[in-house]
Formats: structure tokens, sequence, C-alpha cells
């Protein structure tokens, strides 16, 4: 008595019989059943030639071909009639569900490219930025487009598009993925930073290296490191790890920590600029700020967006650049700020 082949082996080869036959059916009768679709439609093989853009002849052909494969006769033809038998008939209605489904998911895919935007929208953004800037306009984004639902991802390292399935993600300081497409919203400010309180019972440093004499707080990231604080010396790129007495993963604690008073911490200024405005926090060294880095939005292809991530990147384009402008006019960075690309692969 033989037994089936239920070994690995045996399973792959049964499993790649079928993908060949299916592979082999299918190129073999694509061509046979438009052909067929198009006669019994127009109900002459001359007209679905006008109507596929070939000749009768090779209407003719494919429809054999189709015959042959299926050992079945579709169609009763006369010099005058050509009409569908009725097996014909039966093939023609369980091919006409198979094309009303792929017409239907055709439209489907222009809806979403041209159609009114709607659909899941899965957005990636840093932790601090995500809140402080993504998340607020998220609702005002909602308001506008009710049919497109976002959910948004914090997270610090750099988004898996693939991985994740990630349509759109924002990205601070530099892009060095070639990959996406990255369009810069509006640039990084890096801004030194300490509370009212703290400039009166310490002052505040006039130098880089005045640093050494104060409290100083750090923020280490998810990889490990401890960010490095930037300046621009003379146009010269200059980094500082300063000695810390208080370190935190969290860019909200580090600050935190600095209007209650606790040290001197650089951070974003999008981040800050509300208690500069207040004046609950002031800036420090603002002569040495560096201005070569950036908030970005990111995606994987330009071509071809659906509706939902087009309306979306172009809303959080303008929203955006709005709030960078603001933010660097109050932390007094505004004449730093570096040129604005429309959009631009990321190199």
């Amino acid at each position: 008595m033989n037994h089936p082949d239920i070994t690995p082996r045996g399973l792959c080869n049964v499993q790649a019989g079928r993908a060949d036959a299916l592979s082999n059916c299918f190129a073999t009768s694509y061509a046979g059943i438009i052909a067929f679709m198009a006669v019994a439609t127009e109900g002459s093989f001359a007209r679905a030639g006008e109507r596929l853009g070939i000749g009768r002849s090779a209407v003719s052909r494919s429809v054999q071909k189709l015959e042959e494969q299926l050992s079945t006769r579709l169609f009763l033809r006369t010099t005058r009639t050509t009409s569908l038998t009725r097996e014909g008939e039966r093939f023609f209605e369980n091919c006409n569900l198979g094309v009303t489904h792929i017409v239907g998911a055709m439209n489907d895919m222009l809806d979403l490219r041209q159609g009114p935007p709607r659909g899941m929208l899965r957005v990636s953004a840093p932790m601090g930025f995500g809140r402080k800037v993504v998340a607020p306009l998220l609702l005002k984004f909602s308001e506008i487009y009710p049919d497109i639902a976002v959910e948004l991802l914090l997270d610090d390292r750099p988004a898996d598009f693939v991985g994740d399935q990630i349509d759109v993600a924002f990205r601070d300081g530099y892009i060095e993925d070639s990959s996406i497409i990255a369009r810069q919203l509006f640039p990084m400010q890096m801004v030194l930073c300490a509370s009212r309180d703290y400039a009166e019972r310490r002052g505040l440093p006039e130098s880089i290296d005045d640093l050494a004499a104060h409290d100083c707080i750090n923020r280490r990231f998810s990889g490990g490191r401890v960010a490095e604080w930037e300046f621009r010396v003379e146009g010269q790129a200059r980094k500082h790890v300063p000695l810390a007495r208080l370190t935190y993963n969290d860019a909200d604690l580090v600050l935190d920590a600095v209007r209650e008073g606790r040290g001197i911490a650089q951070l974003p200024a999008h981040q800050v600029a509300e208690d500069i405005a207040r004046g609950t926090l002031v800036p420090v060294l603002g002569h040495y700020a560096p201005g070569d880095r950036g908030h970005y939005i990111c995606y994987l292809c330009r071509q071809h967006l659906p509706s939902r991530i087009r309306v979306f990147i172009d809303f959080m384009t303008e929203q955006m650049r709005a709030v960078g402008a603001s933010a660097a006019e109050t932390c007094g960075t505004t004449r730093r700020a570096a040129p604005r690309e429309p959009e631009r692969i990321a190199a």
C-alpha cells in the first residue's frame, strides 16, 4: 500500500507542484478568458477584436486554446452568428463574478489614490516631538478628515517602515537613510536654557567652558548613548558632553528638572518655546546655538501615494512650519534658520 510522502521534502514538492500548476494554468488561460469574455459580451469575434485592439484571428486562436484546455466547446459559430453553448453560459457566469471582483478591487485602489481621503494611517514620531507637536495637531487633522483613522507610535528609534507598516514617520536631527524621502519641516534649533530661579541663584555661563562650574542635566537615548550638546563657535561645529548631576532617558523629565531649577540643559526649541515666552525659562549662550539640524517628515515613495497619506503630509508640513517659525522667533534663533527644502531624497 502506498502512503503519501509527508516529510518536509515531500510537502515542498507537493506545494511546488501546485504552484507550477497554478502558474501554468493562469499563463495559458488568461488571454483566452479575456478573449472569451469580450466575444461573449460583444456577440462577435470581430467586435471583440476591435474592443481588445487585436485582430479577429488572434481572438479566435485565444478562444480555441481555452476550449482545448477546458476540453469544452464554449461557442456555437455560424457564418452569421456567434452564441454561447450551455457550458459557455455557465463558464461566462462564473468568470463574470471574478471579473466583477477584479474591477471592484481596481476601482477601490483608484479610489484610495484619487477619491476622498479615508482609511488607516500609521504614524511614527520621536517621543518628545510626538507628544509636544504631532499629537496636538492630530486632533485638528481628525476634525478635517474624519474618515482617516490615525495610529501614532512614539519611539526614539528610526522607524521601521516595512516591519512596523509605517506610512509616515517624523525624524529629528540628521537624515542619513538614502532609502526614504525626507521633507524638512523646519530647522531643529537646540536651545540651552535654565530656570529664572536658577539664573538668580547661580548666574549664567558666558562661554561653553563656564558650563563646568554649573549643574548640568543630560539625556540618555534608548540605545544607551548620552546626548551630546551641540554648539557653533566661529562657524565651526563643536560638541560637548558635560559632567551632569542628573541624567534622564526622557526629554520631558529633563524639561521638568530644568523648570524646577535643578540645572541647565539643551533641549529643542519647540519643547521650551512656551516656557521662554512665559519667562519661566531663560535661554543661555544663544549666540552659540547650532543651526544645521532639522525636523523631517519621511515616507518611502514619492509616487502613487494614497490620498490619505498625501493630505496628511501636506497638512503636517503647513502646520508644523508655522510651529517652527514661532518657536524660532520666541527662542531668538530665527536668524540661524536654515532655508526650507520643498522636498528632497534624504542622503
